[in-house]
């Protein structure tokens, strides 16, 4: 979340940053920064107060020593009226402050300057386009089609054991999906970052912490008898390993992968476009993520991009890079980066990763925080990235090596399968 302090320094600058989110968050502001001069008040009051009763407590004990009784009662008494003082402070403090929480969380985050304003989807902007599409004929089918021709994935198993959305792999379609977890996995470690395993379900302060609480709670899958969240992505996990850390400034950049599956409800997603791997409630996702220094977060931001780029330029699949307006940026994000894969059979653009630049916000919800050269404790910056998401890489992988003899491998592939045709 944005820190008051800052608000309270950039106020005008945040309304235009957060204007490019066609958000008027000036009311907001003004609310939140009234609210924090109450609390602040109220707490200059509660010191005041627990002030004078210490002070009152010393002078009790003074005069009792002295046998100055009667003076010491008549000093009690007033303690006794600056206790429910500040009983009643002390309430009235902490409701000022959990309103104030409340009001933090419903601000996302300042857009970058880079950031366009728009309404959605279609005012992102392409900023890099690479790779050939292959010519394709007539006889050509989406991936869904494939799937069913070559026994590789069956949808309709997966309603029947837990609904739409959640698809049976087989065969070499499993043992394609296990190697392009591999090799991704691979690929992060050779760039430089150190592999982890997390749980899958995450309790309600991870959720605050990444911000997936309180914006995607109807996105998630809550298992309420444990008040648990299946994880929609490895970044909830991964970045709240850094939960309440403070760091060195030597240790940054700090590196991690990880593959999860992963949870969504996809609420109130239907059509064509949601078809076979398009749009899944449970799917493979191998993720990176990086906590670095201010200074040098952006510049992570552009080799995390460039890693992404060579990973699609050994699978050999035609991508392009989206920087996202406003309209189309997550809540939590300063700056977004979509990778989209060509699907030449469905004829359409599929997105298979974001890499995002979070700045401070989620560390600020963190309290994750580095020490200074001065040992001052500082806020860190925290990134990620998909490195990939699965099911739509391998959608774009059936379609475009798809020939009439059966689908080919990509050539850095056929190692981590055994294989290098499906038919």
């Amino acid at each position: 979340m944005l820190q008051i302090q800052t608000i309270r320094d950039n106020k005008e600058d945040i309304i235009l940053a957060l204007a490019k989110r066609n958000i008027d968050a000036q009311p907001l502001l003004e609310n939140l920064l009234q609210l924090d001069e109450n609390r602040r008040t109220t707490q200059t009051r509660l010191d005041n107060v627990l002030a004078e009763s210490n002070k009152l407590s010393k002078e009790i004990g003074v005069l009792y020593k002295t046998g100055k009784v009667q003076e010491a009662n008549l000093l009690k008494e007033q303690t006794v009226n600056l206790k429910e003082e500040s009983k009643q402070l002390s309430e009235d403090l902490t409701d000022i402050e959990e309103k104030l929480q409340g009001l933090l969380y419903q601000i996302p985050n300042a857009p970058h300057d880079s950031v366009k304003k728009g309404s959605s989807e279609e005012d992102n902007e392409e900023v890099f386009k690479e790779g050939v599409v292959p010519s394709l004929d007539s006889t050509a089918q989406p991936h869904w089609e494939l799937a069913k021709k070559y026994d590789i994935i069956d949808f309709e198993l997966g309603v029947k054991i837990a609904g739409a959305g959640f698809p049976v792999y087989k065969g070499k379609g499993a043992r394609l999906q296990r190697a392009l977890i591999a090799y991704f996995l691979d690929k992060n470690t050779e760039a430089g970052y150190t592999e982890i395993q997390v749980p899958h379900l995450v309790n309600e302060l991870s959720g605050y912490g990444t911000g997936q609480l309180p914006d995607k709670e109807g996105q998630m899958y809550h298992v309420t008898a444990d008040d648990l969240y299946l994880i929609p992505t490895a970044e909830v996990p991964v970045t709240n390993l850094f939960r309440d850390v403070i760091v060195n400034e030597s240790d940054f950049p700090i590196t991690y992968t990880g593959y999860t599956p992963c949870f969504r409800r996809e609420a109130g997603s239907y059509g064509a476009h949601v078809r076979g791997l398009n749009r899944l409630h449970q799917f493979d996702k191998v993720e990176i993520v990086r906590v670095e220094h201010p200074s040098k977060s952006y510049e992570a931001l552009d080799g995390m991009v460039e890693h992404v780029k060579n990973i699609l330029r050994e699978l050999k699949l035609p991508y392009r890079i989206l920087r996202l307006c406003g309209g189309d940026l997550g809540f939590t994000s300063a700056l977004t980066f979509d990778f989209e894969v060509f699907s030449t059979a469905q004829d359409r653009w599929l997105e298979i990763s974001s890499v995002s630049n979070f700045e401070t916000y989620q560390a600020n919800r963190l309290k994750l925080r580095y020490k200074d050269e001065n040992g001052k404790n500082q806020l860190a910056h925290t990134l990620n990235g998909s490195s990939l998401a699965l099911p739509r890489v391998l959608a774009g992988i059936l379609e475009n090596y798809q020939t009439p003899e059966g689908i080919k491998i990509p050539e850095v592939l056929v190692p981590y399968c055994g294989f290098n045709m499906i038919d």
